[in-house]
């Protein structure tokens, strides 16, 4: 038996899916304007993995993707819209935690919060480590 982390998830209709192996790194939310307008959500919860890790293994295949920097590209299932991601011109991927299929594992608890000042002054964010 293998000691080998393997996260898997995919969107809202399940054309997309994916395997991505390895711990989650730098799980982390966002509540820059980027990620609000990508997700329709004030705060996002994201973790990286090295590309090389991940493995679309859905009838689709990969996500389609839309270039939102210039270093980065969103990623969506072109079947339903669901948002996945954001595919990285480094060799990362980095997906949100709301589309794995057990988003209760340690190492997709998220340790720091970007862009706090993002946010309506309203919406509270509390980021504690385990």
């Amino acid at each position: 038996m293998s000691d080998i982390a393997v996260h898997t998830g995919g969107c809202l209709c399940g054309a997309i899916r994916f395997e991505a192996t390895g711990p989650a790194l730098k799980p982390h939310t966002c509540s820059c304007k980027m990620c609000q307008r990508h997700s329709g959500a004030l705060t996002t919860a994201w973790v990286e993995f090295a590309a090389d890790k991940v493995s679309w293994t859905g009838a689709v295949g990969a996500p389609a993707t839309y270039r939102s920097s210039d270093y980065s590209s969103r990623a969506f299932c072109p079947t339903c819209g669901s948002t996945l991601g954001a595919i990285d011109d480094d060799p990362v991927i980095a997906l949100l935690v709301g589309v794995f299929d057990d988003t209760g594992r340690n190492d997709l608890v998220p340790t720091a919060h970007s862009y706090r000042g993002g946010r309506p002054p309203w919406w509270r964010i509390s980021i504690s480590s385990q």
